[in-house]
């Protein structure tokens, strides 16, 4: 195994273009970059790969994304899945360029690919790889991270991100792929031979009727007057949240600064909408334009979040808080229209807020509880729909702002969550409610149910260790008490064992192996930790139930308090 600096010569003895051997050049007698982009490869997991452009070993360029990708046609060749695969793409810096290495790389493996001819949202790729029977797809994206990022997503054939078994075969395939292959040809050759195909207009307009089917009450929005302020955070989001809402009849303003794709996003340098700061330029905007809903999508436009008018300035809603209220819409819509299915069920990750528990309660829908990462909600989807009772699933979200309505997709999409709320703005508007007072209503009979999520970055050569002590410590030692209430159960997602700490007594977690704890709180609420995989920092995420909004509030102060010291 090459070091370092034997890899960035094998790099520069390579033969690649002009422009990439100049990049290489510049960075001789730079240890911390050079160590960076060659002391390692960048890793395939089960959502793909993700990382800085750049060239190197350990950064995302041309040469690792071919080679990702070949690895992805040698597993599929390996299978009895379809021989298809499609490609999907944002608006970062190379994203097209990428999609395209992909595609070569599925041509040379006589797989038939589709790629779409513009910028698509991840969920319109999901819908693709199953509305033409594709036995993987990919998309072209790093989602909500910064613009020096881009990454390959990943999807199996049911159009949910890989899991697993399939992603550590790919990874063995990979690795036996050496790095810098040439292509046999170049994609517009691939593209006239018809191995390559676009992706036309029909599976646009067919993805548009399907979300479209999703309303509940479609004349509501043009009935109401409903006055929305939306920002795509230059990303892919314009066309289709804008087509869809002017079908509804909707009166939009578009953040005019953001509309277009900017892969360096000079308004936005951290294009998140988990942020208040995304919206900072919406905010500017609906000061000018009076609205009764902010809207903001992330750059693939799977995450969408909302702020609303609050005296002299705005609110900005958490994921949970929007997911919950999004979660009660739909459960008391469909009782109101008598078509909520018996036995219906909705989905939510383990660290989403538990007041959505208390929601489907009251409508008699189960709630399920599954692992971080949307791919698990759309694997109990799948288990509907292996019994013939998909129709039962009415709503899946997590805390991170996204969340899903239909099976067509099963990947979170902020398309049909636009839509869903600005249905939902529409009709408490004509009940003459504002979110605002729909939110306080919802506290009030469910429970104030506080959550926050903080990062804890750790820094130093070992910090990726130290992330790891600090699990183990918390699972040889818990704390007997988080912000001064009592821990009563441990439950640990890695052993799948949730201990009683004041009984003893221990039960099996039905779920997958994960390296998450959960410290329970009695009634009172919770602490899930749960480390980064690619970064040195641990999660926590915070729950705090009370009878006041005051006192949640300071519980979950002295919570995060004593969880970061």
């Amino acid at each position: 195994m090459m070091n370092y600096l034997e890899n960035y010569e094998f790099w520069r003895n390579a033969g690649l273009p002009p422009e990439v051997c100049q990049e290489l050049d510049a960075l001789q007698g730079q240890e911390d970059e050079l160590k960076g982009r060659f002391g390692s490869d960048l890793q395939f997991g089960t959502a793909g790969m993700r990382g800085i452009m750049g060239a190197g070993s350990n950064r995302l360029n041309r040469y690792t994304v071919r080679r990702a990708a070949m690895g992805m046609a040698a597993w599929l060749n390996t299978t009895r899945l379809p021989k298809r695969a499609a490609i999907g793409y944002d608006s970062r810096h190379n994203s097209r360029l990428f999609a395209e290495v992909c595609a070569v790389a599925f041509a040379e493996a006589g797989i038939e690919t589709w790629i779409y001819d513009r910028l698509a949202p991840t969920p319109m790729l999901s819908y693709a790889v199953r509305v033409l029977n594709c036995g993987c797809g990919v998309v072209i994206s790093a989602s909500h991270n910064a613009g020096a990022y881009n990454g390959v997503k990943c999807y199996g054939p049911d159009g949910c991100q890989m899991t697993d078994e399939p992603a550590a075969v790919v990874t063995a395939k990979i690795s036996g792929i050496p790095l810098f292959v040439p292509e046999s040809k170049p994609f517009a050759a691939w593209l006239e031979e018809g191995t390559v195909r676009y992706i036309g207009q029909d599976i646009w307009e067919s993805y548009y009727q399907t979300v479209l089917a999703e309303a509940m009450e479609p004349k509501v929005i043009a009935e109401s007057g409903l006055r929305v302020v939306f920002t795509p955070l230059c990303g892919t989001g314009n066309e289709p949240v804008r087509e869809v809402l002017r079908r509804l009849g909707t009166n939009v303003t578009v953040v005019s600064v953001q509309e277009k794709p900017d892969g360096d996003f000079k308004t936005c340098e951290y294009p998140n909408p988990e942020t208040d700061a995304a919206l900072n330029e919406s905010y500017k905007v609906a000061r000018d334009n009076p609205c009764d809903v902010i809207l903001g999508t992330d750059p693939d436009c799977d995450r969408v979040a909302i702020a609303v008018p609050e005296g002299d300035g705005f609110k900005k809603l958490s994921g949970n808080e929007l997911g919950c209220m999004l979660l009660e819409y739909i459960l008391k819509t469909r009782t109101k229209k008598g078509d909520l299915p018996e036995c219906c069920e909705a989905v939510r990750s383990i660290v989403t807020s538990p007041m959505s528990d208390a929601i489907a309660k009251a409508y008699h829908c189960e709630m399920k509880s599954v692992l971080t990462g949307f791919k698990y909600i759309g694997g109990e989807i799948l288990e509907l729909e292996e019994k013939g009772e998909e129709k039962r699933f009415v709503f899946g979200f997590e805390e991170s702002c996204g969340y899903l309505k239909g099976t067509y997709a099963r990947d979170k999409d902020a398309v049909v969550a636009s839509m869903l709320v600005c249905e939902m703005a529409a009709s408490l508007k004509k009940q003459g409610m504002t979110i605002l007072e729909a939110l306080d209503r919802m506290y009030e009979t469910y429970g104030f149910y506080l959550t926050r999520v903080q990062s804890i970055e750790l820094t130093g050569p070992d910090a990726m260790e130290k992330a790891a002590a600090i699990m183990e410590g918390i699972r040889k030692d818990a704390p007997a008490t988080i912000g001064g209430l009592q821990v009563t159960e441990l439950r640990d997602y890695r052993a799948r064992v949730n201990k009683n700490l004041l009984t003893g007594e221990e039960t099996s977690i039905n779920l997958p192996k994960s390296n998450v704890l959960e410290m329970i709180l009695g009634d009172r609420g919770s602490v899930i930790a749960r480390p980064s995989g690619t970064e040195p920092k641990i999660k926590y995420y915070y729950t705090s139930v009370a009878p006041t909004v005051a006192e949640a509030g300071e519980q979950l102060k002295a919570m995060a308090a004593q969880m970061q010291a």
